[in-house]
This record gives C-alpha cells, structure tokens and sequence, in this order.
C-alpha cells in the first residue's frame, strides 16, 4: 500500500448545434434536424472509463486524496470519468483515530460526500495496516486483552460511521512478507495470525452488507505471497470467518516483468467463492518517460483490464489516483513516475486509450 503521497464531438456537428440555437434564438422556424445533424446522444458518445466498466458489470475507480480538492480540473475529470473511488489516505488509522477514542471523520467524509454527489461507489481504505498509525498506538505498551479492545472499537467506530456508504472495506492491508510469512506488525506480535479472524468478525458486526476485503502488493500472480492469501482465505472461509473479497493492488514497475499468471491467479481466489478487485493498479518506470515505454505502459494496463474481465468474480479497477499529477511513486521512488494513465497536465497518455479499448470503448 502507498506511503502518503496521491469526448469530441466532430466540427460539421457543432456548426450543425450552433446554426440551429442561431436560428431559435432569432425567432426563425426551422425544419427538424436530419439524423445526421442532430447532436450525438450519451448512447452513441465514446463512454468513460467508468461507463464502459458498468457495461461488463464492473467499477472503473480511481483513488483520491485530500489535498488533491483544491484542483477544480482535477476533480472535473475525477468526477465524471470514474464510477468508484477510494480515499487515499483519509480512512487510515492515523486520519481517523488520531487520539485513543477520539475520532475525527472530516476528511474522509469529503471524499464519500464527493462520490455521492458524482453517483461513485466507495472502497474503504483501511481498517488495519501496520503503517501509518497514530503515535498514541504505536509508542504505548499494551497486554493482548487491551490492544483487542483498542482494535475493535476502532474497526467498529469507523465501519459504523460509514454504514451504507462503502461497498467493500480493505479490512486487513498487507499481513504477509514477502515469503509468505506473517508479517511481525504490532497487532501479530501481540496478538497473534487470530487478529484477521477478529477484524473480519467486528467489521462485519458493524456492517452486514459491506463486502470484507484482505488487500496487499506483490500477489498478482501465483507465489509464496499469494499463496499464503489463498490457504488463509481457504481456512477463513472453512471456519465461517466472513472474508469476501482479496483485493490485489497490481503496483507494478516496467523493469520487473508482467505478471502473466495474473488472470489464473484470480481466478484461483475466485474458486474459493471470494470477489478479487485490483485494488491500487499504477505502472511505474525508470524517468524518463519514453514512447517506447509508454507504449509498453499501455499495452500493460490493457492486459491487466483483459485480466479483470475475463473472470466473472472480478468486481472492478482502481487506479491509484489517475494522473502523474498526484502520483506517490516519485516520493516513494526516486527517479521513477510516469506510472498513471494521465499526465500531470491531467491530459490522456496512451494508457488512458488502450484502457478504454480494452473496455471496448
């Protein structure tokens, strides 16, 4: 998970619209439009990005962030290109809980207020990590009962704010390394592998409907990573533990590789009757940018969305933010970007359209 960062219609057609608003406004009758002269309707536009997901009953989605809603172009196009969205960094531990017991939803509640005036649907973003975490949490010494305690207020304060606003919850991010070996975070080592059992559970108490997500990077193809996901997803699911989704955030950086496995790894999560959702999708590469790279680019992102589309339990794509604007690899990755289907112009680079084509736009 990232560190804290981020349609033309043709001329003969608008001289066609033009002449005929010309024409009423001077108080003339005129005959009616020609079907090849009236404006093209929202059936026969190129669609967004969002509306051609909806057509193969997916999501489109990009994340946001806070800062990022002081840039009317930028929330122009986040608002009506994308049919999903995910709060970058407002739902996290730190944001949310900043003193012990005392909330603050503020940020968050702009990101979902915005995604419900634009008709977008909401993945929170998450309800456990092991980083970013308030200091109160981290620098404070806990016995197990207490940090149970602290952990399922937390989980249930935050799910039950945002009751019926969220479609799924990244409940658990990130509880494996790399090996497949359980990642030594406060919770683990305090608790033990039993805490993504109990956060499902809460979270799921504090929202039936909310589809319960475990989230992580590295694991779009088959590898121990991975497979350490499918046999705990296995045994969650065998012990009636309500985990409904594993979300796959398909950071990936040109000079590593595709994931070519990455459609038959999905679709073994699939088979054990759990929804996968590329959660955190960019394609970064060493700066700069070059056409050559950024054709591979677009042929990558247009492989990942194929990928989605052919397994049925593939709910839908979220981009990591949607521009290079506000990407976090820069930060992250020194001498790396260039990694999101927009420029920072917040114009379309090939990825953009090869996307679209892969939607069948």
């Amino acid at each position: 998970m990232p560190r804290p960062m981020p349609l033309s219609m043709p001329v003969s057609r608008i001289l066609t619209a033009l002449s005929a608003t010309v024409c009423l406004a001077a108080g003339l009758a005129a005959a009616p439009a020609s079907a090849e002269s009236r404006p093209a309707s929202a059936e026969s536009r190129p669609g967004t990005l969002g509306e051609l997901a909806r057509k193969h009953h997916k999501y489109f989605g990009s994340a946001t962030d806070n800062p990022e809603f002081t840039d009317a172009a930028y929330l122009l196009r986040l608002g009506s290109e994308f049919g999903q969205t995910t709060p970058g960094n407002a739902m996290k531990w730190y944001a949310t809980e900043p003193a012990r017991g005392v909330f603050d939803f503020t940020a968050a509640d702009q990101v979902v207020a915005f995604a419900k005036a634009h008709r977008q649907k909401v993945r929170g973003h998450t309800l456990l990590w092991h980083n970013q975490l308030p200091a109160w949490l981290t620098e404070g010494t806990w016995s197990a009962a207490e940090l149970r305690a602290i952990l399922k207020n937390h989980i249930q304060k935050v799910v039950r704010h945002f009751k019926g606003q969220v479609i799924h919850w990244d409940v658990v991010n990130e509880a494996f390394n790399e090996d497949g070996t359980y990642r030594e975070s406060l919770f683990y080592k305090t608790l033990g592998p039993g805490y993504i059992a109990d956060a499902l559970r809460w979270a799921h108490e504090a929202d039936h409907h909310a589809k319960l997500y475990l989230n992580d990077y590295n694991v779009d193809g088959i590898g121990p990573k991975s497979d350490a996901y499918y046999t705990l997803i296995k045994q969650l699911k065998a012990d009636g533990v309500p985990v409904e989704g594993f979300g796959i955030q398909g950071h990936l950086a040109l000079q590593y590789g595709f994931p070519a496995d990455v459609q038959q790894n999905m679709q073994r999560f699939a088979g054990l009757g759990v929804e996968v959702a590329v959660t955190e999708l960019d394609i970064r590469m060493t700066l700069p940018a070059t056409a050559e790279k950024l054709a591979t680019q677009a042929t990558w992102y247009a492989d990942y969305v194929k990928a989605c589309l052919a397994v049925k339990k593939c709910v839908g794509i979220t981009i990591w933010d949607y521009t290079d604007k506000y990407s976090w690899i820069p930060s992250v990755f020194p001498g790396e970007g260039a990694a999101l289907p927009y420029d920072e112009n917040l114009r379309p680079k090939p990825a953009y359209y090869s996307i679209k084509e892969a939607l069948g736009g």
